[in-house]
């Protein structure tokens, strides 16, 4: 028979109870809400009550919250329910790396730092592989962290370029009809690779590096005749390519380069019946020594926790478009 315990927690310090317990207890109701037990404090510690098992995971919950906030200084709701959701799965040997790790720091003081086992799982494949295809649902920080880590290969020399590309596919207008020139019609297709830019370097540097050249956002039809050498290339929204243009980028890869190609399959535009090129480059590469594949999932979320439920949602409703 499980019976029910009350385990006992010593608190740090002042600075670190207040950070786990969050803003009005906060995060200590978010414990108790998932995990089924009660939390209360007595002379300065915690006490948590439950059934064993809830109590075991409530207390190395607390744990890990106290590890994070020691290492970054800030602990969100966000944190909480990932660090409870990992818990829960029996895979919690990954948080500790995670709170510490920093993979670059943006101009004005913010460290970027992957948020999930997962995320860190494709920064490391990045860091180790030539090729990674990055394949997730939205808001999983796929193009994000991609460029994270274009600019700081582009810092450290490892690459003298980046060159971040999109196909521009039609979603309900011309492009013929659209006013400006070409590269008028097509900016707005690139607009978020320039935002995840102008967050991680700044609007002033990013202007800079695009008017010396050493950054170039383009539409995926720039890449067909090139040969990119020294380079950092991202393919973004890579499920909109078609086979003949995913195999036209995955060749324009020259020596001394890394390429990113994100996507998410539950999001594709082209035409029905069209083959995406991203699908098929899952398995046509499976099993090349180089290449890597990350698979990000609504774990790995880092928008709004609703963008978690409203994707799981759509999924069990089996809706992919």
């Amino acid at each position: 028979m499980i019976e029910q315990v009350e385990l006992r927690m010593e608190m740090e310090n002042a600075n670190v109870t207040a950070a786990v317990f969050g803003r009005y207890d906060e995060h200590l109701k978010v414990i108790e809400n998932q995990l089924g037990v009660t939390l209360v404090t007595r002379n300065g510690d915690l006490v948590i009550m439950g059934l064993e098992g809830q109590a075991e995971m409530a207390r190395t919950v607390v744990q890990h919250l106290e590890s994070f906030y020691k290492e970054r200084q800030e602990l969100t709701q966000r944190d909480v329910r990932y660090i409870i959701n990992t818990v829960r799965q029996g895979q919690q040997s990954g948080l500790k790396g995670l709170a510490q790790e920093v993979i670059i720091s943006t101009p004005r003081g913010k460290k970027v730092r992957p948020k999930t086992v997962g995320q860190q799982h494709y920064v490391r494949l990045m860091r180790e592989m030539d090729l990674v295809l990055s394949i997730g649902p939205a808001g999983t920080g796929k193009t994000y962290l991609a460029v994270v880590m274009a600019v700081r290969a582009l810092k450290a020399k490892e690459v003298n370029r980046l060159i971040l590309t999109r196909p521009a596919v039609e979603a309900g207008e011309k492009l013929g009809f659209l006013p400006g020139d070409l590269q008028d019609k097509v900016d707005p297709y690139l607009r978020p690779l320039y935002d995840s830019l102008y967050d991680i370097l700044g609007l002033e540097n990013t202007q800079r590096y695009l008017d010396r050249h050493i950054i170039e956002v383009a539409p995926l039809a720039y890449m067909r005749g090139r040969t990119l050498e020294d380079a950092f290339i991202i393919l973004d929204e890579a499920q909109n390519t078609t086979p003949e243009q995913m195999k036209m980028f995955l060749t324009r890869l020259g020596f001394g380069s890394k390429a990113v190609v994100t996507g998410d399959i539950t999001q594709i535009d082209l035409a029905k019946g069209q083959t995406s090129g991203l699908i098929e480059a899952q398995s046509v590469l499976a099993g090349i020594e180089g290449i890597g594949f990350a698979y990000l999932t609504g774990a790995d979320t880092v928008r709004h926790p609703l963008v978690t439920e409203i994707a799981s949602a759509y999924e069990r409703a089996g809706r992919l478009e």
